[in-house]
């Protein structure tokens, strides 16, 4: 069974820059489409970004456009989430998520839980100054 494993999160300042890794031992990732979510204390999970599988699309939330990158490196089989300008608010537990149905080839992928079937444990991120 594909097992997500996220890594990268930390303790960064105000403004700074994280790069998190999303990659699953024994699975290429690249035919599946990955989302990442995250999730702070005391709310609900929040979407934040995917990339399509085939296409290669990709969406990002509102909350972090312009600040955050998702990319896919398929010689590493790992999927990435750039994230620059951090925010205090970004702090969140991270998540890594596989979809493993099968939708239309050239559709966008979608930031929602249940579109996808696999999750990873989460990552913590920290922005404090």
């Amino acid at each position: 069974q594909l097992q997500p494993v996220e890594s990268g999160g930390g303790l960064v300042q105000p403004g700074g820059s994280l790069r998190l890794s999303c990659a699953a031992p024994g699975f290429t990732l690249e035919f599946y489409a990955i989302g990442w979510f995250r999730q702070a204390p005391g709310k609900e999970r929040e979407g934040v970004s995917c990339i399509s599988s085939s296409a290669g699309r990709t969406n990002l939330a509102d909350s972090v456009k312009g600040r955050f990158t998702i990319s896919r490196d398929s010689a590493k089989k790992t999927v990435y989430l750039q994230m620059n300008s951090l925010k205090l608010e970004d702090t969140a537990v991270y998540y890594c998520a596989a979809r493993s149905r099968s939708y239309p080839a050239q559709a966008a992928c979608v930031i929602s839980d249940e579109w996808y079937d696999y999750w990873g444990q989460g990552t913590q991120v920290t922005v404090s100054s």
